[in-house]
């Protein structure tokens, strides 16, 4: 009986290796792509990818580009397509809560789209209103009218120079978009006189450029900077506190000092910044690029900022008797129609932030006492109302940490070092910042 159960078991175990060999030899011959599993073979047969434009497959359609010519309206380019008179019509009374056809400009570009068939029916009229913005009138049955935005891709870039004539012109000889001269006239505002930079001042930065299509849409964020002046090392970090950007240097304080809120410290806005203002006095509208505060005559006039006088006058037919001062590169104010003007306030006179300047009166073309004020930056009028007011503290204390590890990065960066030591964060912070991740 036990011979019987060991011949029966060789038996069995000769079988189970033949099985086993011959189903070895059977898998080497199956073609690889069979032996591939279904997501392998998916991969292997992917479909061409959908030509996207306007979120449109394009290739479904035959695709016509061109620009809005001088005097041209959306009535004159679409009748160009056969369009009728009654589809434009109607198309242009929809547009009305999404886009006012009126205001269809030269030069900016349109494209339309064809049905792909021999009759080539225009289906789809695109007006670029904006690098981002664009505007899809349906030219079917439906006539429908909507916005889109292209996407917006950002990308991180580096630059230095070297400012042999202007500053202005290093960025160009760097390859960099000029509008980066204006940012940094701006974040270092308080900490550099952008009209007393020369030959031989340096500049390091990194920031961020839109692109929509692969074409700059001149929108940059500096993520960090460094300029050289006067062989002296100026740098500048963005860091985000709540919901407010500032700029700060490696001590993490703050580049920016504030304004204060108003000129006056009682009164009441009589008249705003506008493009278009009654003019009580000439009775006719024209531009009034400042606020109006109604106060009594003798109100004393704070200046909002430090900065030096540059002018003291009086205009008969227009502010009267005014101050203007300049803060700093950026930003000048002017305060007009006053009655008097403070002990010792002439041109070149330096003033502090909050310091009687002048007193409110009715002088030049007036209809009764009031303080017009005016903010200029980079010579351009802007609403004093809407002027932004950057974080002007040093970076709070349970913020440090985060800002040490940003900046030490950044710096890394700047100055093209293989590493940098990484600050040493005490355990209660450190503890905090994980939890936060």
């Amino acid at each position: 009986m036990k011979k019987f159960f060991n011949y029966k078991t060789l038996i069995i175990a000769a079988l189970v290796m033949v099985g086993l060999l011959l189903f070895k030899n059977f898998k080497s011959d199956v073609p690889e792509e069979v032996k591939s599993d279904s997501h392998e073979l998916i991969d292997s047969t992917a479909l061409e990818p959908i030509n996207l434009k306007y979120g449109f497959p394009i290739d479904d359609f035959e695709h016509e580009e061109g620009k809005v010519k001088r005097n041209q309206s959306l009535s004159t380019i679409l009748r160009q397509y056969d369009v009728s008179y009654a589809a434009i019509d109607k198309i242009a009374k929809k547009a009305k809560k999404v886009f006012n056809v009126r205001r269809i400009k030269s030069g900016r570009e349109y494209s339309v789209l064809f049905s792909k068939d021999s009759l080539r029916t225009p289906e789809y009229f695109v007006y670029e209103n904006t690098p981002v913005e664009y505007i899809v009138f349906d030219l079917r049955d439906t006539l429908h009218v909507y916005k889109g935005e292209k996407e917006i891709i950002y990308k991180r870039k580096q630059i230095k120079g070297t400012i042999e004539s202007s500053l202005w012109n290093a960025m160009v000889e760097a390859n960099a978009d000029p509008v980066l001269s204006i940012e940094l006239s701006e974040i270092y505002a308080w900490t550099i006189d952008f009209f007393g930079i020369g030959k031989g001042d340096e500049f390091n930065i990194i920031y961020e450029e839109a692109f929509v299509d692969d074409k700059p849409i001149s929108d940059i964020k500096v993520l960090a900077a460094n300029f050289i002046h006067h062989k002296s090392d100026n740098y500048a970090f963005a860091f985000k506190e709540g919901d407010k950007d500032g700029f700060f240097d490696e001590e993490g304080k703050s580049l920016q000092k504030a304004f204060l809120k108003a000129p006056l410290r009682y009164s009441r806005i009589s008249s705003r910044f506008s493009n278009r203002r009654y003019h009580p006095v000439l009775k006719r509208y024209r531009s009034h690029h400042g606020v109006d505060y109604a106060a009594p005559t003798g109100t004393p006039v704070h200046t909002i900022g430090d900065g030096v006088i540059i002018k003291k006058g009086y205009q008969k037919r227009g502010g009267g008797r005014y101050l203007k001062i300049k803060h700093n590169s950026v930003y000048t104010t002017t305060y007009m129609h006053l009655s008097r003007f403070a002990k010792g306030m002439n041109t070149g006179v330096r003033v502090k932030q909050g310091q009687i300047i002048a007193y409110v009166g009715s002088s030049g073309l007036s209809t009764g006492p009031h303080l017009d004020f005016r903010v200029h930056k980079n010579g351009s009028p802007i609403n004093p109302l809407k002027m932004k007011s950057p974080p002007v503290a040093p970076v709070k204390k349970e913020n440090q940490a985060q800002f040490e590890i940003l900046k030490n990065k950044l710096m890394k960066e700047l100055n093209g070092l293989d590493s940098i030591p990484e600050p040493l964060i005490p355990d209660s912070i450190n503890n905090t910042l994980t939890s936060i991740k």
